[in-house]
C-alpha cells in the first residue's frame, strides 16, 4: 500500500504540464512559443526571485536564503495570465545498509524512499510589489515510518518518547506553507516580509535538500541540526532588507522542533529569534553568517535552550553545455548554557556532466553523550566525541521523459570514530546504498 501511494504521488507530481521555460539575468520578456493563446497575444514573463522583482530566480534557496545566481535549477515552470509557478522535488527509491559487516551494536538496513515535493507561485502587485507563496510536502512518514531511516551518528528529534540516534527522522507531511510580500524601493533595494506555518527562519545556510551540491545524495548530513535543522518551523515571521547584493534579515519563530505526529500542525510559540547577513559577491558565490537563540528545541530536554551560530559559502560554476560544479562549505556551533560548545564542519561538492554526476561529502562533527544517547556514568556527562564522515557517490541518468529524469546511483560512506565508541560502532564503520532517483529536468537558461 505504501509503495502504491508513493508511486501514485510521484506520477502525479512529475507529470505536471510544462508550458514555459526559465530565463533570467537579462530579465527581458520572451515571446511564448505558442505565439497566441485564446485569440490573444501571450507573453511569457521570466520568474524572478521570490523576494525581489529585480533578482534572478536562480538565487532562490530555501526560505529566504540565497544561492549563487549561477546555480542550476531543476523543475517545471508554467504560468497563467497573472501567476507564475514552479514545481520541483526529489524522490529516491533505495536500499541502505549502515554499518556494513555488523561490527558494532548500532546501525541497520532498510528499503525506503526519502522524498519531497514543492510548489512555488508568485505574481506582481502593482508596479513595485511581489506576492509569493509556497507549499512543500513530504511523504517520509509513509515511506520511512515514524523512526525514519538508519544513518550512523545522526541525532535529533524522537520517536515513541525515545531519542532518535543513528537514524534520520522523517519530515512532516506539510514541511512548508508560507506567504511573502516584497516591495522594490528601487532596482537595487527591496524590503520584504514572510510568514510560515510551517516555514524557515533566517538561520543557517540553504537547507540540504535544496543545495545543488547535495541533491544527488539521499542522506541528510549528520551535521543537519548544527546548521539547517530549523527548516521546518511551526510558526515563523521574517523581515528583510536588500541593498544591491547585501541582505539583512531577522526572524521570530517557534523554537520547539516538530513533534512525533508528522501529520499535524504544532503549536506556534514565537519564543525564539535569529538574524542573518547574506552577500553574493559575484554570480558564482553566496555567503552568509547567522546567529539565533532557539528556545527548548528538543521535546525530551525542554529545559535546554540552544544558541546557534553558522557561516557558509556556496559556489556554483556552469561549464560547457549542461555541465556544472557546485560546492558548499559550512560551519555550525551549538551552545547550551553550562555545556561545552559543539562544532560541526561540512564540505560537499558535486560535478554534473550531462548524464553523470559524481559527488562527495565530508563532515567533522562533535557529538555529546546526550546526542548519542550514551550512559553518562560510563562515558561522562559533558563528554564530546569527534566523528568524521566521508561519502562518495555516482549517479547516472538512464531516461529523460516529459522533462523528467530517472537516474540510478550508488554511494559509500566511511566513519572515523573515537576509540571510546568502538564497542558500539566498531572501528571505522561503513555504510553503502544503491538507489533509483526521480527528479525534474534541468531548466534551460
Amino acid at each position: 500500500m505504501k509503495t502504491f501511494l508513493l508511486v501514485t504521488a510521484c506520477v502525479c507530481f512529475f507529470c505536471l504540464p510544462v508550458t514555459a521555460q526559465h530565463e533570467h539575468h537579462n530579465m527581458a520578456q520572451m515571446k511564448d512559443s505558442t505565439g497566441k493563446k485564446d485569440g490573444m497575444e501571450h507573453m511569457s514573463m521570466p520568474m524572478s526571485h521570490a523576494f525581489s522583482r529585480n533578482l534572478p530566480m536562480n538565487r532562490n534557496g530555501s526560505g529566504s536564503s540565497w544561492l549563487p545566481d549561477a546555480s542550476p535549477m531543476y523543475g517545471y515552470m508554467f504560468h497563467s495570465r497573472k501567476w507564475m509557478y514552479m514545481v520541483h522535488g526529489n524522490v529516491f527509491l533505495r536500499y541502505t545498509y549502515q554499518d556494513i559487516g555488523r561490527k558494532g551494536d548500532r546501525g541497520g538496513d532498510k528499503f525506503d524512499a526519502p522524498n519531497w515535493f514543492m510548489l512555488m507561485a508568485q505574481r506582481n502587485v502593482g508596479k513595485k510589489g511581489l506576492f509569493h507563496y509556497e507549499v512543500m510536502v513530504s511523504l517520509d512518514r509513509l515511506t520511512e515510518g515514524g523512526a525514519g531511516y538508519p544513518l550512523l551518528f545522526q541525532s535529533g528529534e524522537s520517536w515513541k518518547g525515545q531519542p532518535l540516534v543513528d537514524r534520520q527522522h522523517p519530515h512532516d507531511l506539510f514541511s512548508g506553507l508560507s506567504v511573502g510580500y516584497a516591495y522594490a524601493l528601487s532596482k537595487h533595494a527591496d524590503i520584504y516580509a514572510s510568514f510560515g506555518y510551517p516555514g524557515e527562519p533566517a538561520l543557517g545556510s540553504v537547507a540540504f535538500m535544496h543545495r545543488p551540491s547535495a541533491m544527488n545524495n539521499p542522506d541528510a548530513p549528520i551535521s543537519h541540526h548544527w546548521n539547517d535543522g530549523t527548516h521546518i518551523t511551526f510558526g515563523v515571521a521574517t523581515l528583510g532588507f536588500r541593498l544591491y547584493d547585501f541582505k539583512l534579515e531577522g526572524s521570530v519563530f517557534t523554537g520547539r522542533e516538530p513533534d512525533e505526529n508528522r501529520y499535524n500542525f504544532d503549536k506556534m510559540r514565537f519564543d525564539s529569534w535569529s538574524g542573518r547577513i547574506s552577500y553574493n559577491p559575484s554570480r558564482n558565490w553566496a555567503l552568509q553568517v547567522s546567529h539565533g537563540h532557539i528556545r527548548s528545541p528538543e521535546l525530551l530536554h525542554p529545559e535546554e535552550d540552544i544558541d546557534r551560530t553558522t557561516a557558509s559559502a556556496v559556489f556554483s560554476l556552469p561549464f560547457a553545455q549542461h555541465n556544472h560544479l557546485n560546492i558548499t562549505g559550512l560551519w555550525g556551533l551549538n551552545k547550551i548554557k553550562s555545556h561545552p560548545g559543539e562544532n560541526a564542519v561540512l564540505l560537499e561538492g558535486a560535478v554534473n556532466m550531462k548524464r553523470t554526476a559524481v559527488y562527495t561529502r565530508y563532515e567533522w562533527v562533535e557529538k555529546s553523550t546526550e546526542e548519542l544517547n550514551l550512559d553518562p556514568a560510563q562515558y561522562g556527562a559533558d563528554q564530546l566525541f569527534t566523528v568524521h564522515a566521508l561519502t562518495a557517490g555516482v549517479s547516472y541518468d538512464l531516461l529523460r521523459v516529459a522533462h523528467t529524469r530517472l537516474a540510478v546511483g550508488a554511494q559509500c560512506s566511511v566513519f572515523f570514530n573515537e576509540k571510546a565508541l568502538h564497542s558500539l560502532y566498531g572501528i571505522n564503520p561503513m555504510a553503502g546504498e544503491v538507489y533509483v532517483r526521480i527528479y525534474p529536468d534541468l531548466m534551460k537558461l
